[in-house]
């Protein structure tokens, strides 16, 4: 099967950045207004946890813990600080642009038992967090970006994920259409067009894409689109670009269903989102 999640880190690029390695002591709060999810790689338990939806849960094994969304949330490492985590804030799509992020629950934990393919990974980042070699902040960064992938991964191939753009690429059919519709997002994409990507009748194909992933193909990808022309926009590209670069003939064909879908047009959008960005 064709890789189902380069197109979508390559339009939505993943940044970690890793804030704390070592033993948790008492409580830790996590901002949810940052704007950035989290991952907590824990190496040795217990570890208290307090949800994005305020429920609590004690992981006591090795385990990984992605908070892929923004969110208020705590880890408690106790009085008896024998807790050890490595703590990273993720940031792979502001707001709702990423489609990934919305197929997402709030919370994913797994534990490292479950993950023998992120040995190598989780053992290299325990090492370099520890140490204090050159490069080692930009090291550590990195290979939690691997591990976030591979986690991406592992909820794929396990099905870990059941509605959403993320149980769509979990689906070998429907998987080649949505990889299509990623990758090049400015094909002319008729219903037609995708189910034979998928290998599906037109019906068959609507319906269980539908089923699956939550919504139509099309507004599937008209979400795809409008995120991508948000980034597109937050970077300072003209709207005339923008526009054809995702998919749309005309400036004005854009500007109308990102008004109806948003509420505003892109020119304004962009003006409100350079205003707001510090």
């Amino acid at each position: 099967m064709s890789d189902r999640l380069s197109a979508l880190l390559q339009r939505f690029e993943l940044h970690a950045r890793v804030f704390h390695s070592g033993v948790l002591c008492g409580m830790a709060d996590f901002d949810g207004g940052t704007g950035v999810g989290h991952l907590h790689l824990v190496r040795r338990g217990p570890v208290g946890v307090t949800d994005t939806q305020g429920r609590h849960s004690v992981v006591h094994e090795p385990s990984v813990l992605f908070f892929p969304r923004a969110g208020a949330h705590r880890l408690d490492g106790g009085e008896r600080a024998t807790a050890d985590v490595v703590c990273a804030s993720i940031d792979f799509g502001a707001g709702d642009e990423n489609p990934l992020l919305r197929g997402l629950p709030p919370l994913l934990c797994v534990p490292l038992a479950q993950l023998p393919g992120l040995d190598l990974a989780q053992q290299l980042l325990f090492s370099e967090a520890q140490a204090s070699r050159c490069g080692h902040g930009a090291v550590v960064d990195r290979l939690t970006e691997v591990l976030v992938i591979q986690l991406l991964r592992h909820a794929m191939a396990h099905r870990l994920v059941d509605g959403g753009v993320m149980a769509g690429l979990a689906d070998a059919r429907l998987a080649k259409a949505i990889s299509a519709l990623h990758a090049d997002p400015a094909r002319t994409w008729t219903l037609d067009a995708m189910a034979e990507r998928a290998g599906m009748s037109r019906a068959r194909f609507a319906a269980h894409f539908t089923h699956t992933v939550g919504v139509p193909p099309g507004d599937y990808l008209t979400g795809w689109r409008l995120g991508l022309a948000r980034t597109l926009l937050r970077k300072g590209l003209p709207v005339k670009q923008v526009a054809a670069e995702v998919g749309y003939a005309s400036p004005g064909a854009f500007g109308r269903v990102f008004l109806q879908r948003l509420g505003t047009t892109p020119t304004q959008w962009q003006h409100s989102d350079a205003v707001a960005r510090p």
